[in-house]
């Protein structure tokens, strides 16, 4: 179990609902639980302009942006069509009703892409 983390228990996300996982590099991570109970994890980015999918609407497998509505697939990270793009996937794996995530890629997945920043970005005005 060294190469997995330990991140809750399955009962600690909501059906239809996420939680975020932070790091100490890069955007956090975002795992969600389907009506079924199957659980899945993406960068809590989505691909088109960095909305935090964690805040978005769990339907079947897929999770809508709460930016511009991108449904994006929980399997895969990948836009539906005809929206293109797609956000990094992480590993899940379910011990016991506890969901643990892949330590590695934990660790590198994402970290490279820039991290949202809710509101307006500050910019230096020249003097």
């Amino acid at each position: 179990m060294s190469d997995w983390t330990a991140i809750c228990r399955i009962e600690d996300i909501p059906p239809l609902g996420s939680r975020r996982v932070a790091r100490e590099r890069g955007a956090a991570v975002a795992v969600f639980r389907s009506a079924t109970d199957r659980v899945f994890a993406l960068l809590d980015r989505c691909p088109h302009k960095g909305g935090p999918l964690s805040q978005g609407i769990v339907f079947g497998e897929s999770v809508a942006c709460p930016l511009h509505n991108w449904s994006i697939g929980l399997c895969d990270g990948v836009a539906a069509a005809p929206d293109e793009g797609c956000t990094p996937k992480f590993s899940v794996q379910i011990v016991d009703g506890v969901v643990h995530l892949n330590a590695a890629e934990l660790a590198t997945l994402g970290t490279d892409l820039p991290v949202p920043m809710a509101g307006p970005q500050t910019r230096k005005i020249a003097a």
